[in-house]
């Protein structure tokens, strides 16, 4: 299958913008800018009066958790957790995970969200919503490790790498989940790294979230939630740390180390006062820094543009520095560092050879107006609800804001009722 799309302004490297074209062959960018010579497209797309930019990239969420949208609100993490969420979370069944990643997927497809990383239960379920959707998936089975199904859940993260890494033409990959250090003790931890690395699987982890989390692992073993990963083998597996909050020059450089990429969750973040990342010396390190929500029930939506607007502008007042994360670096964030931070290495740029992830966001309206600096406009004014067309592998999910893969009114109505139900158990 050939797609041109035509006449689009295309963000390139740096933030920079054209007009052009973007061939696609089968699931990979033919070529930017021009089509090749004779090129004949099975479909056209009259991308006039769009921006053309990469597929959005949510590095950190737990999907299914969109049926706990509002339920826990204005609560310290720990209290959060323990108090409300955990115990709602233990009476969700395969159907829940299941509609509620399927609402996840409709938003993430609706906002220009193309690829997620995944960390929850029964995670078969998310994978045949990813497998439905169209979606590029990530996906780890959320382990707590003093929780008495620890072992189970270790033990359905193997099923889940044997079954479907690789699974939906190449669409999911697979990693392991340990929750967090605080949830997983270190000689679990140890066994966690060694599964992952007989099976060359990367690692999915919660990481220095909140101020207590990393004086608690102090007092109980000396060192900090970085240095003991070190030490559990966690690091040496190739990490996606995700919120990375309360770090030490010593942790950074560790991660620098060992090429640990952090899942920066500005949003949930804040929501749940838990404090703001070092992004500016991660960066200057050279630690790769990407973006996810979270789960939309700490977030409380999915909502990537609205994640690079939060980085760009929380950096700015943290640091006094207006130039900390400029417009177009909030954008690699959600883009290209998105992709190296899942793994992914011929993702998030808009190239030949790349994998052909797409999405038009719509430049007519009062937000876009007048056209100064596109990228700035994306980053700055224009909402996630100007996404007009978004293309997976080369397939189109959404066209001219309708989602083509899902069946919206029912998806809406199946996770109402299952969020109420869920509810009314508590």
């Amino acid at each position: 299958m050939k797609t041109l799309i035509r006449n689009a302004a295309i963000v390139r490297a740096g933030g920079k913008t054209e007009t052009g074209d973007v061939a696609i062959d089968g699931t990979l960018i033919a070529a930017v800018g021009k089509a090749p010579e004779g090129w004949q497209a099975d479909s056209v797309i009259d991308a006039t009066g769009k921006l053309a930019v990469p597929g959005l990239v949510n590095a950190h969420t737990h999907a299914s958790m969109t049926l706990l949208r509002s339920y826990a609100d204005d609560m310290n993490l720990m209290d959060w957790l323990q108090n409300k969420i955990w115990p709602i979370e233990a009476k969700m069944r395969k159907p829940d995970i299941y509609w509620g990643a399927m609402l996840a997927a409709l938003e993430m497809i609706e906002s220009g969200t193309t690829a997620f990383a995944d960390m929850y239960g029964d995670m078969e379920k998310v994978a045949e919503v990813a497998i439905e959707s169209g979606l590029r998936a990530v996906l780890s089975r959320g382990i707590i490790g003093v929780a008495p199904n620890g072992e189970a859940a270790l033990e359905e993260n193997k099923t889940l790498f044997r079954d479907y890494h690789g699974a939906a033409d190449g669409r999911i990959t697979v990693m392991f989940g340990p929750h967090a250090p605080y949830t997983c003790p270190p000689d679990f931890l140890r066994r966690v790294a060694e599964i992952a690395r007989e099976r060359k699987a990367e690692i999915h982890i919660h990481l220095a979230e909140t101020k207590g989390e990393v004086e608690n692992c102090l007092k109980d073993y000396g060192k900090t939630p970085i240095a003991l990963m070190e030490e559990t083998g966690i690091l040496q597996c190739g990490v996606l740390g995700a919120h990375c909050v309360h770090l030490s020059d010593e942790d950074i450089a560790l991660m620098k180390k060992y090429d640990v990429r952090v899942a920066h969750n500005p949003g949930s973040n804040m929501k749940l006062a838990s404090g703001i990342a070092p992004v500016p010396k991660l960066q200057k390190a050279g630690v790769c820094v990407a973006l996810g929500t979270d789960g939309a029930s700490s977030n409380n939506n999915l909502d990537m543009l609205e994640e690079a607007r939060l980085a760009a502008l929380l950096h700015k007042v943290d640091t006094l520095d207006p130039l900390a994360v400029p417009a177009h670096e909030a954008l690699q964030m959600a883009t290209e560092n998105g992709a190296k931070a899942i793994g992914l290495k011929n993702l998030g740029r808009l190239e030949p050879g790349q994998l052909a992830d797409v999405v038009l966001y719509n430049m007519n309206g009062t937000a876009w107006t007048p056209k100064f600096d596109l990228v700035s406009l994306l980053i700055y004014a224009a909402g996630s609800a100007t996404a007009d067309t978004v293309i997976v592998n080369g397939k189109t999910l959404m066209e001219k804001g309708e989602v083509l893969t899902l069946d919206k009114e029912r998806i809406l109505f199946e996770a109402e009722k299952r969020a109420q139900d869920l509810a009314a158990k508590m």
